[in-house]
C-alpha cells in the first residue's frame, strides 16, 4: 500500500524544520517511517538557532498519527551530527535511511566573497553532510543496509550567478554521494543525490535582479512548492529502490530528470605529445566544438516547469 512504502523505517532529515525538510519529513511520516526531525531554527544565512522550529514539525507528524523525536543540533560540527543520529538510536533502536537536506546560504560575487562567507558555506553543506553520513555508517554496515540522499544543487550541476562558494560546496557533495556509493556498496548501502528546483525560503533569499528573474520567482512559488521534493526522497530511502545507487536526480515541478555525470566525450592524441604550438593547431579546433557553453541552469532549464 502506498500509505506503508516506508514502514518501520526510521529516516533522519536534516533542515527538516522548514521548507524542503519539513515536506520530506511530513511526507516520509505519511509513508509510515519514524522521523528524526533536525533542524538549528537558524537564519538562511547560518546565523541564529531556534528549538522550536524542529519541535513544531515532529509535534504535526504526532498529531497526524506517526512518530517523530526533533533534534536541534547544527549538522556542522561532529559533536551535532553524531547526536542526530545517537537520537535516532535513542529513540527508535535503528537507523536506515539520511536525508541530508540542511543548507544556508551566504551569496556574493566570487571576487568580492569573505573568507567567513566561503567556510560557512562549505562547512554546512560539505563538512556537515560527510559528518552525518560518517555517524550513521558502522550503523548501516552493521545492519547491512541503508540509504543516503544528499541535496546538491543545479547552481553547481550546470552553474549560476554569485554562488561559488554554494556551487563548489554541492559539487563537492556530489563527490561525497558516489564516494559512499562506492566504499558501502559491499554492505548494501546505497548513496544518491537530489538537485532541487522548488521554492524555498533559501531560493527567496537570492537577490531578483531584472523584472525577468521576478517573473520567474513567482512561476517558482505558484508552480514549484516544496512538496514536490519529497516523493523521490522517500522512494531513495525505499526497499524499492534497492537498485538505485551513485545517480544525480533534478526535481523541478512534476519533472524528475536523470543528469548526466563526467564522462569522456571526445579525445586527440598525438605520437609526439604535444606542444603549445600543436595545441592550439590540432586540440582546440578539435574538442571546441563539444565545448560546454557558459550558461546559467536557469538557462538551460528555460521552459516552464510541468
Amino acid at each position: 500500500m502506498e500509505g506503508e512504502r516506508l514502514a518501520g523505517k526510521v529516516v533522519i532529515v536534516t533542515g527538516a524544520g522548514r521548507g524542503i525538510g519539513r515536506e520530506i519529513a511530513l511526507f516520509a511520516a505519511k509513508q509510515g517511517a519514524r522521523v528524526v526531525v533536525n533542524d538549528l531554527g537558524g537564519e538562511s544565512g547560518g546565523g541564529g538557532g531556534d528549538a522550536s522550529v524542529a519541535q513544531q514539525v515532529a509535534d504535526e507528524i504526532v498529531k497526524a498519527g506517526g512518530t517523530a523525536v526533533a533534534n536541534t543540533y547544527s549538522i556542522s560540527t561532529e559533536r551535532g551530527a553524531q547526536s542526530i543520529v545517537q537520537d535516532a538510536l535513542d529513540t527508535f533502536g535503528r537507523i536506515d535511511a539520511v536525508i541530508n537536506n540542511a543548507g544556508i546560504l551566504r551569496d556574493r560575487m566570487f571576487h568580492n566573497m569573505t573568507d567567513e562567507e566561503w567556510t560557512s558555506v562549505i562547512q554546512v553543506h560539505l563538512f556537515g553532510y560527510f559528518y552525518v553520513s560518517r555517524a550513521a555508517a558502522p550503523h548501516f554496515k552493521a545492519q547491512g543496509s541503508g540509504s543516503y540522499v544528499h541535496f546538491t544543487s543545479p547552481a553547481a550541476l550546470i552553474g549560476a550567478i554569485g554562488q561559488a562558494n554554494y556551487a563548489a560546496a554541492k559539487m563537492g557533495v556530489v563527490g561525497l554521494s558516489t564516494g559512499i556509493a562506492f566504499d558501502m556498496a559491499r554492505y548494501n548501502v546505497r548513496s544518491n543525490c537530489i538537485a532541487p528546483s522548488a521554492w524555498s525560503r533559501l531560493l527567496a533569499a537570492v537577490p531578483v535582479r531584472s523584472e525577468g528573474e521576478a517573473r520567474r520567482a513567482a512561476m517558482f512559488q505558484e508552480k514549484m512548492g516544496p512538496e514536490k521534493i519529497a516523493p523521490l526522497c522517500a522512494f531513495l530511502a525505499s526497499d524499492a529502490a534497492g537498485s538505485v545507487s551513485g545517480q544525480v536526480f533534478k526535481v523541478r515541478g512534476n519533472e524528475i530528470f536523470l543528469m548526466s555525470q563526467p564522462r569522456p566525450i571526445r579525445s586527440v592524441h598525438r605520437d609526439a605529445g604535444w606542444t603549445m604550438e600543436s595545441l592550439e593547431d590540432t586540440m582546440l579546433p578539435a574538442m571546441s566544438p563539444s565545448f560546454f557553453p557558459l550558461t546559467s541552469h536557469l538557462d538551460v532549464f528555460s521552459w516552464d516547469p510541468i
